[in-house]
């Protein structure tokens, strides 16, 4: 009787099984299929095909092994683009990270910090392109149309004033001789006596501002009285040789010293009309313009040579990517236990303290999203170097990125571009793992 029934019974259908949502798995799927189809297209096949294809040689139909990748670490190419990748890895996101974390902190506590993040972050909305153009001319040798190099020789100026005399030398006839790389009368002077130095190559648009008419020296039987000035009037005969001109404009700041025995025992330094008077122990010495007066004008940093490129176009980087850093540690910041930091300054520590010893700790898991964000943006950086850094230094500042651009396209090594797109790959993952293993934890908590 029971097994009658039992057998009665006829087991309920099967049912297609749903998702938590309620959703079949079979629906789901559907939607998931364009998905799925674009990331094999776009992701997983280029990536097999670029595997595969560093393990060939440049025609593609030869097996050239592991060729390509021992060429990673015997081409000079490659190995400063991996030197220069170590360089951005370890400071530009500890640098962009470290700034970010301030500006988070200090905009806090400032009246108009909205606005000051607003500034901030713009940069971001600019492609690496534009950007790269921007600093291209900030970094501009010539200090009159780079801004760096602007603002580093103004306060150079400040400090160690530049010559407005670079040009100058002796003209026909002139008392002067080369010497040291300055110029040095050819007869020694005494008391009561005037002397003359003139000088030429100074363009007019170059004259210091107090430059002022020329006048001609006047004796002082005590003293020695002379005028150095630009010897020069515009015109065929015009002017007299040797003797100032009405048009004729005195070197205003020169340095004259009297020179005994090779020892300087007396200096003046001539007004604006170009006129000086040295004491009477500077008789029977020869007058000196010393090299001073003439040696070029502070020209800044090359910003772009060898030696600073690449850390030029980290600044260029950071200045970019300061702002999203400062987005992230302040939005981690936000949710930051008031009561915490208050207890800590209420238990007598210093706003230093409470920084470094609660604030921090409590944003180290955001410090280190971004840090790992930013290390993996850094990894695949292209569009800057390839734009800031010119030809003469563009070997200095390569990076892996640019070299697998020169192998595959200038130099038509498809194998060796191969085998960096994997490198860089093999590079990403680890960074990424960490990432996504950090992401979990926090989930789980």
């Amino acid at each position: 009787m029971a097994s009658a029934t039992a057998g009665a019974r006829k087991a309920p259908a099967p049912r297609s099984r749903k998702s938590v949502t309620g959703t079949r798995r079979s629906v789901a799927a559907l939607f998931l299929l364009p998905a799925l189809v674009l990331l094999g297209a776009l992701v997983v096949y280029p990536i097999g095909y670029s595997v595969v294809r560093s393990f060939y040689d440049q025609s593609g139909d030869g097996f050239a092994g592991i060729d390509n990748y021992k060429e990673l670490f015997s081409d000079d190419g490659i190995r400063t683009a991996l030197k220069n990748n170590i360089i951005w890895v370890v400071f530009a996101p500890t640098v962009t990270t470290a700034l970010g974390l301030i500006f988070a902190v200090l905009t806090e506590r400032v009246r108009w910090g909205t606005a000051f993040k607003l500034v901030v972050f713009m940069p971001m909305a600019i492609s690496m392109l534009a950007a790269g153009i921007i600093f291209r001319l900030v970094y501009d040798q010539d200090p009159d149309k780079g801004v760096a190099n602007a603002v580093w020789v103004g306060v150079h100026d400040t400090f160690a004033q530049s010559s407005a005399f670079p040009k100058a030398h002796p003209g026909r006839e002139s008392p002067l001789v080369a010497r040291g790389g300055g110029f040095v009368t050819r007869q020694t002077v005494h008391t009561g006596e005037t002397v003359t130095l003139p000088l030429v190559g100074v363009a007019p648009d170059r004259m210091p501002d107090g430059a002022g008419k020329a006048v001609a020296p006047t004796a002082d039987p005590g003293k020695i009285t002379g005028t150095t000035w630009q010897d020069f009037t515009r015109g065929k005969g015009v002017g007299t040789l040797g003797a100032p001109d009405p048009t004729e404009l005195g070197y205003a700041g020169m340095r004259i010293e009297a020179v005994k025995d090779g020892k300087v025992v007396a200096s003046a330094t001539a007004a604006g009309d170009g006129t000086f008077t040295l004491p009477a122990k500077a008789d029977g010495a020869q007058l000196r313009l010393p090299a001073s007066n003439f040696k070029e004008p502070y020209n800044g940093l090359d910003w772009l040579g060898p030696s600073l490129v690449t850390p030029a176009i980290i600044g260029s980087y950071i200045w970019m990517w300061a702002g999203f850093a400062m987005v992230l540690i302040a939005a981690g910041l936000a949710g930051v236990p008031r009561e915490l930091l208050e207890a800590a300054r209420v238990d007598g520590a210093t706003e230093w303290q409470v920084f470094r010893r609660v604030t921090v700790p409590l944003l180290a898991p955001v410090l280190a999203v971004v840090a790992v964000t930013l290390m993996i943006n850094v990894l695949k950086i292209f569009d800057l170097v390839f734009i800031i850094a010119p030809g003469s230094s563009q070997d200095d500042a390569n990076v892996l990125a640019l070299e697998l651009y020169r192998k595959g396209f200038s130099e038509d090594q498809p194998g060796v571009a191969s085998a960096i797109a994997v490198f860089l790959l093999l590079l990403v993952i680890p960074v990424m793992w960490f990432n996504i293993r950090r992401l979990r934890r926090e989930v789980r908590r």
